[in-house]
């Protein structure tokens, strides 16, 4: 079963937990500008029927992921562990499909399974610590890092919904088209049918010989 979930919002993280169960897919929309960072990370918790709860999972667990982007092209696919950590960079703006399913039925045995996934775009995907830690970078220097991220991650909003409006335009300049094109062959349609009927009955007059 397919499961879509649109989020529409850009360099925020969406954290979120969904219930599966064996053979099911569920699929996430996220709306990511062009050469845009995504992290995903999740963690998979198996039913437990005797304390009607959710526990952590056994390490088996395999779950499949896969990202495709707005062309229908698939840029990740993978099957990871009960917990990971996954990560792609958006090279078209638009709606980036993300899928998650189980990757086997024999695992768990039927039992449901619980998956906390966070999402996180844009500049929210860095992990400013670990890089201050790894270039040895200044309170102040770390904080116009981000600042710079920012700023660069608006720009690229900005040109996405550009793009956006630009495809809504053609979108709407396409639809008034076909509604002129329509209305026009229902006219001439009309015409047809008005000068067919006028000329029948023309004839069935004159073979009654009432004109």
């Amino acid at each position: 079963m397919l499961f879509l979930v649109l989020t529409g919002l850009f360099a925020v993280s969406n954290a979120l937990y969904f219930h599966i169960a064996e053979t099911e897919r569920k699929c996430f929309i996220e709306e990511i500008p062009d050469e845009t960072m995504v992290i995903g990370i999740y963690r998979v918790q198996m039913y437990d029927p005797r304390t009607r709860g959710f526990m952590p999972s056994s390490p088996g667990i395999g779950m499949q992921v896969e990202v495709k982007d707005p062309d229908d092209k698939v840029i990740l696919s993978k099957v990871y562990s009960t917990e990971a950590r996954f990560t792609f960079t958006s090279h078209t703006p638009g709606e980036h499909v993300i899928c998650l399913s189980s990757s086997s039925t024999k695992w768990f045995s039927g039992s449901q399974l619980r998956v906390h996934l966070d999402i996180k775009v844009g500049d929210h995907a860095v992990d400013y610590a670990a890089l201050a830690q790894k270039e040895k970078l200044t309170e102040l220097q770390l904080r116009v890092r981000q600042l710079l991220d920012q700023i660069e991650q608006i720009s690229k909003e900005q040109n996405y919904q550009r793009y956006r409006e630009e495809r809504f335009r053609q979108t709407s300049e396409s639809i008034s088209q076909r509604v002129f094109y329509w209305s026009l062959a229902q006219l001439l349609i009309l015409f047809t049918m008005g000068a067919w009927q006028m000329k029948h009955l023309k004839s069935f007059f004159q073979v009654k010989k009432l004109v």
